[in-house]
């Protein structure tokens, strides 16, 4: 991050988060649906421009602020909302539930007003919507892992209920995944 770059320095936090899978029956929990997509002509939107084989660290390139994190905010959120709530319900039609039937969103922790739009434009109540943004901020790859065992943790939902997680992130890349818990 560019700590001089105000738009974007104060929106991100740190941390990590893992989901442990296993094979087991039905009864225990399935992943019913899932859903990628990406689309590469809109990486300028949400980006490191350096950096990798294409522009590689150098002595003479270090002080242009290639390798930091660089967002277009508002082109980042409409695309950001459109894509979340696409992807969402893709999986939602695919896993043959309607959006009354999940019991718990959990969404990408950017920022509150993503996540409301998406709660809206999915017809999902926000108490079904998990957030947990006021407490860690946007911590990026590693927000929906978190957000998980957090509501987990909190009886957000309960063995058997069916789950929403829904990403977004820089590329542009988007998924969504429905489970039963």
């Amino acid at each position: 991050l560019d700590f001089n770059d105000r738009t974007t320095c104060v929106l991100f936090g740190d941390g990590a988060g893992a989901a442990v899978l296993r094979a087991a029956a039905p009864e225990e929990g399935s992943i019913l649906a899932t859903e990628m997509g990406t689309d590469g002509n809109l990486t300028h939107l949400l980006n490191i421009p350096g950096g990798g084989t294409a522009c590689p660290i150098t002595s003479e390139n270090i002080g242009q602020n290639l390798f930091a994190l660089t967002m277009m905010g508002k082109e980042v959120f409409k695309h950001a909302v459109t894509r979340m709530k696409e992807a969402s319900e893709k999986v939602i039609e695919r896993a043959n539930l309607k959006p009354e039937d999940i019991a718990c969103v959990i969404p990408h922790q950017a920022n509150l007003r993503i996540i409301d739009a998406i709660a809206d434009r999915l017809a999902v109540p926000n108490e079904r919507v998990f957030v947990n943004l006021d407490k860690y901020g946007n911590t990026s790859a590693a927000a929906v892992a978190i957000a998980l065992d957090e509501a987990n943790r909190s009886g957000a939902f309960k063995r058997g209920d069916n789950i929403v997680l829904v990403v977004f992130g820089a590329g542009l890349t988007w998924a969504a995944a429905a489970i039963r818990w």
